[in-house]
């Protein structure tokens, strides 16, 4: 077989910066010509060696408010997220390869019910300050999100939770009312930080102090931080000795401080320049197919949109496709209004995709006595590169059906805490959750304190509770059917795509093949993963 130098060089290049496995460089290379014997010296000329410590890694982010906090419970913009991942510990953490991994907790078990999880606390974690971690630390931070009193977006998370209790320094019990099987996976919702407690059972969220790879030396909200390596972190990895993150909600200020070097990654790319970024020699793009939606929720209960036939008439409005291919350039998966991705447990593949057929939605309207309904859509520039043009091409597409949208673009700066959950029709883009239970639970539950739509169904809050403790699998799928159903036809928020985390990097930086779908920049957590060669 002739050896096909071209292949066998772009093999060794992934090699070397790790975006290749072993496996996989050793099936490709055969394939190229070379004997299993040369594929194998091969591999071990050019794989990656081992990551390197050093240097700071400089990173450009997008969704920031100057109004965000250090409270947990108020986490909801990329910059609180992102920093969280930095400098606060979870019990548990979304590997790489996107399966469950162990962070604070170095083990975990369960009664057979699932009604009762007992967490094994790392014996070596502290935090920052010096203080040792321990149960009571975990019993706080979990207890900060539950009770009457709290105001946490999590709350919904945890309402079958009956008691937190330290059994010993390090060990904790978290028992609930009816079994959950996916408390594990819960653990690492972005709000659960484990922070110091307070002698009266509070937590002190409010000094910055954390257990994570880096520790804040400096910063401002919807600004700039600084945080330098903590040698103390009980994980694996934090390469760099130090971390910037600065805030650049401008797409084209973000893209242009990665072309002139004045950073090492960001967060979100501008999908109009995609193709140009791509041809750039210095710069690599990652592309991943994730559980990230962009959804475009209608409070249910405001007129018209408390009105099923006008929910229907704007689902039946969007060609989804055409923004697929015009907004999103391809680097997306349509949606169908239900909140879950083919990349996702219990995806349902056999309910039927939603067509544009404004002719359909017409006849709705009719019906409703909505025809030429006319409705105000609020977006802005950092829900999502292209965020407002998706909502003029919408605009665009909804007018053959009679229906009038106008668009308002609205400051980026305090778009989450001033018109999200305020404003009766916007667009919102939703990181990924690990299952179906947390996402539904979030942002469906009657009650969720991020119910988005205000969309109540007795028959669906129903399902989410008996699911939820339904070790069975097969029989949980069927509730999932069935509550995607209730959702995609009577629900009130319209899923036009879920959207690939698209993210660059100078070529400099490194990282493993495997690349978390959870968040942006490998679950956000690229600083504590990546090295720069």
């Amino acid at each position: 077989m002739k050896i096909k130098p071209e292949l066998m060089h772009r093999l060794a290049d992934a090699a070397r910066t790790g975006k290749l496995s072993r496996r996989s460089f050793m099936r490709n290379a055969t394939a190229a010509g070379v004997t299993a014997a040369t594929a194998t010296g091969l591999w071990t000329t050019h794989a990656s060696a081992e990551p390197k410590r050093g240097g700071t890694f400089r990173w450009g982010i997008h969704d920031g408010n100057t109004s965000d906090t250090h409270d947990p419970g108020t986490y909801v913009t990329r910059q609180q997220i992102y920093l969280a991942h930095q400098y606060r510990s979870y019990l548990t953490m979304i590997n790489s390869d996107n399966t469950l991994g162990p962070d604070l907790a170095t083990e975990w078990s369960a009664t057979p019910d699932a009604a009762e999880w007992t967490f094994k606390i790392n014996d070596k974690a502290s935090f920052h300050s010096g203080k040792a971690l321990t149960a009571e630390d975990v019993v706080a931070s979990i207890n900060h999100h539950r009770g009457d009193k709290t105001t946490s977006a999590a709350k919904a998370l945890l309402t079958d939770v009956t008691d937190v209790v330290a059994d010993d320094a390090h060990t904790v019990t978290i028992k609930l009312g009816r079994g959950n099987a996916d408390l594990p996976w819960l653990m690492t919702d972005y709000h659960l930080a484990i922070c110091p407690a307070n002698a009266d059972g509070s937590i002190d969220w409010q000094s910055g102090d954390g257990s994570g790879p880096y520790k804040i030396e400096s910063g401002e909200f919807g600004v700039r931080w600084e945080l330098s390596r903590f040698d103390g972190w009980h994980g694996e990895g934090a390469y760099f000795d130090a971390v910037v993150m600065l805030v650049l909600n401008d797409p084209n200020a973000r893209q242009t401080a990665l072309v002139t070097g004045d950073v090492d990654c960001v967060s979100l790319v501008e999908l109009k320049t995609l193709a140009l970024l791509q041809r750039s020699p210095n710069i690599e793009v990652d592309n991943v197919p994730s559980g990230a939606a962009i959804t475009m929720p209608m409070f249910c209960d405001t007129p018209p949109f408390d009105d099923v036939n006008v929910r229907m008439a704007l689902k039946l409005a969007i060609d989804r496709q055409e923004i697929i291919d015009k907004i999103a350039f391809g680097a997306a998966t349509m949606g169908n209004d239900f909140h879950l991705a083919p990349v996702q447990p219990f995806f349902p593949a056999d309910i039927p995709q939603r067509e544009y057929d404004p002719d359909q939605a017409k006849s709705l309207l009719k019906k409703a006595g909505a025809e030429g309904v006319s409705v105000k859509i609020h977006t802005a520039d950092s829900v999502f590169s292209g965020a407002v043009d998706m909502c003029v091409l919408y605009a665009e597409q909804a007018r053959a059906a009679g229906i009038n949208i106008e668009v308002v673009r609205e400051p980026s700066d305090g778009y989450y805490s001033d018109v999200w959950l305020k404003k009766a029709f916007t667009a919102v883009s939703w990181g990924a959750r690990p299952t179906p239970d947390v996402m539904f639970t979030l942002a469906y539950k009657s009650d969720a304190a991020w119910n988005e739509s205000h969309w109540q169904n007795e028959r669906f809050n129903e399902l989410l509770l008996v699911a939820k403790a339904e070790l069975d699998e097969a029989k949980r799928a069927e509730m999932y059917h069935e509550m995607c159903m209730l959702m995609r036809d009577d629900g009130g928020t319209i899923i036009p795509f879920f959207n690939n985390f698209v993210y660059a990097h100078d070529k400099k930086v490194q990282h493993n093949a495997d690349l978390a779908a959870s968040w942006e920049c490998d679950g956000a957590r690229a600083p504590s993963r990546w090295w720069f060669a």
